[in-house]
Order: structure tokens, then C-alpha cells, then sequence
């Protein structure tokens, strides 16, 4: 009865992680499309009289260092990291899912020589590498998906690869080798809308991950120009109010990037745990 009573406890818990997961994600979404149309008021409008003014009725957030208002900005600022993250990790996505998909399929040596060039890549750190990508450009939201959709397909070719070469064995991909279906349909008709799921798992797995990346190119003056709002621009802004101690230019943006972040990767634990249910049993034991 205990046990039947823990389990019964976890799948509750989960439901609310995933049901709090998803109205996050929801109001995130509203806010990013209805907020800019709907408040006709320019975010770059600078107000030096109300500079650094502390959360209010007339701005909940507060304002900057020029008097912007922050929660405006920062609803922006999550409109730009959400484009950058959802653009990068779908176009990550897309390279890893056919690099990994090719070289399961293709084997022998053409699978060797890939996977030693993604063991080459993995080897330089992510961001050193993004810094080396985006410093051949001038800032713009353009480069920067760039830099983080080529820095992040290796994950996704590794998981793919795994899963076409389990895939090689089972009995119906003998049945359309044997029946003549060429190498090429066996991995467009049988094997890649097999990986499809594990593929779009990567996919809502990278989004937070870019949105992060992106923040921290921007952070480091590498990313978005300095006028454009980003979660990261802003946090960079605020370090000198910070250090003066106002507290809300930087709490804010830093919300707004934690929270839409960590109810994504709560919506891909939930499809993490649905299409594996060995999983999903083991985390019940």
C-alpha cells in the first residue's frame, strides 16, 4: 500500500510539474505575441527623469538606467532569445538528425570518419567555439543563431546515430532490404520516421540551451548589438546598477530567462518519460 501510495504521490507531482510546465510556456508565448502589438509604447524611449526608478504600479519591473521601462524591455528582450532559440535548435536539429542518420546508414568508413569529426568538434568547448563563429560578423540576431545551430548538432547526431543503428537490426528494415528497397528509401520511409521523436525531443531540449547560449554571447558584447534587448543584453546593462545596489534591472531579465527555460526542459522531461516508458518505470521504482 505504501508503494502503490508513493507512486500514485509521483505521478501527482508530475502532473503539476508538467501543468505549471505548460502554463508557463503558454503565458510566455501570449506575452511575446500580444505585448508588442497591443502596448503602443516604444521600449527604446529614453526617460532620464524617471532613470532607475524601483518596481511600481506605473512600471512593475522598474526602470533602467536611462528610464526604459523594464518589464516592457524585457518582454522584448524574451521575443528575441525565444526567435534565436527556437530558429537554432531547429536548425541544430535538422543538421544532427541527417549527419547522424547518414552515417548510421551509410556504415563502415563513412560512419567512422564522421564520428571522429563530431569527436573532434565536441572537444571544443561550445562557447569558445560560438566566440570564434560570431567574431567573424557583425553582432545581429543572424550570426548568432549561426554560431549556435553549428556548435550544437553533435548531441543530436550522437542520439540519432545510436538509435538508426538500433534500428538496423530489427526485423522489418530485413524485410525491406530483402523485398529490394534501396539504402536510401530504407532511411527516408522506415528509419528517419522512426528517430522523428527522439529528434524533436533534442529539439525542445535545445531551445533553452540556445536561448542560454545566446544570452551569454550577449553578455560578453559578442552577441546582439548593444541597443537591441535581449535577455542577455540587459542582464550586461544592469551590472552597474547592480553593483550600486538596484536590484531590479538585473533580477528581472535573469527571471525571465530561468523560469521560460526551466518550464521547457519540464515539458521535455514529460516527453522524455512518454516515449520511453523503461524510463518511466524505472523512475517509478
Amino acid at each position: 500500500m505504501a508503494d502503490i501510495a508513493a507512486s500514485s504521490a509521483r505521478r501527482t507531482t508530475r502532473r503539476v510539474r508538467v501543468a505549471a510546465s505548460a502554463g508557463i510556456v503558454g503565458a510566455v508565448l501570449l506575452a511575446v505575441l500580444l505585448v508588442p502589438p497591443l502596448v503602443q509604447l516604444d521600449q527604446q524611449a529614453v526617460d532620464l527623469a524617471a532613470k532607475l526608478r524601483p518596481p511600481s504600479l506605473e512600471h512593475p519591473f522598474g526602470t533602467d538606467d536611462v528610464g526604459r521601462d523594464l518589464l516592457l524591455r524585457c518582454v522584448y528582450g524574451l521575443r528575441v532569445s525565444l526567435l534565436v532559440g527556437i530558429v537554432a535548435g531547429l536548425t541544430a536539429t535538422v543538421i544532427g538528425t541527417a549527419v547522424g542518420a547518414l552515417a548510421a546508414a551509410s556504415g563502415g568508413w563513412t560512419d567512422r570518419v564522421v564520428m571522429r569529426l563530431v569527436d573532434t568538434f565536441s572537444s571544443v568547448p561550445h562557447l569558445l567555439l560560438g566566440i570564434f563563429i560570431v567574431a567573424m560578423f557583425r553582432p545581429g540576431v543572424g550570426p548568432v543563431i549561426v554560431s549556435v545551430a553549428l556548435t550544437h548538432w553533435l548531441s543530436t547526431a550522437r542520439i540519432v546515430r545510436a538509435e538508426v543503428l538500433s534500428l538496423r537490426s530489427r526485423p522489418f528494415i530485413d524485410a525491406a532490404v530483402s523485398g529490394g528497397a534501396s539504402r536510401g528509401r530504407v532511411v527516408v520511409r522506415h528509419l528517419l520516421p522512426a528517430v522523428l521523436p527522439q529528434a524533436g525531443l533534442a529539439a525542445v531540449l535545445m531551445v533553452p540551451h540556445a536561448m542560454w547560449h545566446e544570452s551569454a554571447l550577449s553578455f560578453l558584447g559578442l552577441g546582439l548589438p548593444t541597443h537591441q534587448a535581449s535577455l542577455g543584453n540587459l542582464v550586461q546593462s544592469a551590472r552597474g546598477s547592480l553593483l550600486a545596489g538596484d536590484w531590479w534591472p538585473t533580477l528581472f531579465p535573469g527571471l525571465f530567462l530561468i523560469v521560460p527555460t526551466l518550464a521547457l526542459a519540464g515539458l521535455a522531461g514529460a516527453w522524455r518519460e512518454r516515449i520511453n516508458p523503461r524510463r518511466r518505470s524505472e523512475l517509478m521504482l
